[in-house]
């Protein structure tokens, strides 16, 4: 069934007027008429079942019908990456959505190749991965800020699963093993790695767990994809005992 996000309070009997571009998708693209069923979601009142009210030129207008699923978040899992090249970029924030991340910080760090950085595309793509994948809350997105005034700031609460590339630190899974469940980060750096000088200080933080993804150097996207997925099968709720948290 088609799912879309929605700006719009939802509630029953609520009339809600499509834009131009979700019009055309409901209407021309998946050819839905008066009386089709779809999902709506707006992150903020969960899941709902709506029909189509209207199609017509001015574009389509559907009503609520009955929710669905409650509002729910999954883990509290930030996902801190260096900014790379544009579709590599994109790539992270599908996957990074699909993977139940809660939000992704941008952060430049000393080898950091700089490149603009269009966070409504990057927003755009996330809703998207949100709509198909069933997720009902939304992966937020932060500006770009340096790495260091990060951990300047950071939360004692929040533990740092800190991608070590450098090959001494130990496997993800063993570093993970025991781990609390509570707020996570996972950290992945740029494609030239975190300068000496970041990873002594990533190595000092009391908070942050060093780990190595293998025994080969990966890229940034690659990384991410990694670190989530093991973090999720340990920390999050791909664990057996998730439902009791």
């Amino acid at each position: 069934m088609i799912r879309l996000f929605v700006t719009h309070d939802l509630a029953p009997g609520a009339r809600l007027g499509l834009n131009p571009d979700q019009s055309r998708y409901v209407v021309a693209v998946m050819r839905r008429a008066s009386g089709d069923p779809l999902l709506v979601f707006n992150g903020r009142d969960g899941e709902w079942r709506a029909v189509v009210a209207e199609s017509g030129k001015r574009g389509a207008v559907l009503q609520v019908e009955a929710r669905t699923k409650p509002q729910t978040q999954g883990p509290d899992l930030d996902l801190i990456v260096a900014t790379v090249k544009r579709a590599r970029l994109e790539t992270i924030i599908e996957k990074a959505c699909e993977l139940g991340a809660r939000r992704v910080r941008l952060v430049v760090t000393e080898r950091t190749n700089p490149d603009h950085v269009r966070l409504p595309r990057l927003n755009a793509i996330a809703v998207e991965a949100a709509e198909q994948t069933g997720r009902i809350d939304l992966l937020e997105i932060l500006e770009p800020v340096r790495l260091a005034s990060i951990l300047e700031h950071w939360d004692p609460g929040r533990r740092l699963l800190f991608c070590d590339e450098a090959g001494d630190a130990p496997p993800v899974l063993d570093a993970l093993r025991g781990q609390p469940t509570g707020p996570w980060a996972v950290l992945i750096g740029p494609e030239g790695g975190f300068s000496p000088a970041e990873r002594a200080r990533l190595r000092g933080l009391a908070h942050a767990v060093p780990a190595t993804l293998g025994p080969r150097i990966l890229r940034a996207d690659t990384a991410a994809i990694s670190a989530l997925t093991l973090w999720q099968s340990v920390c999050g709720d791909w664990r057996e005992d998730a439902a009791s948290d």
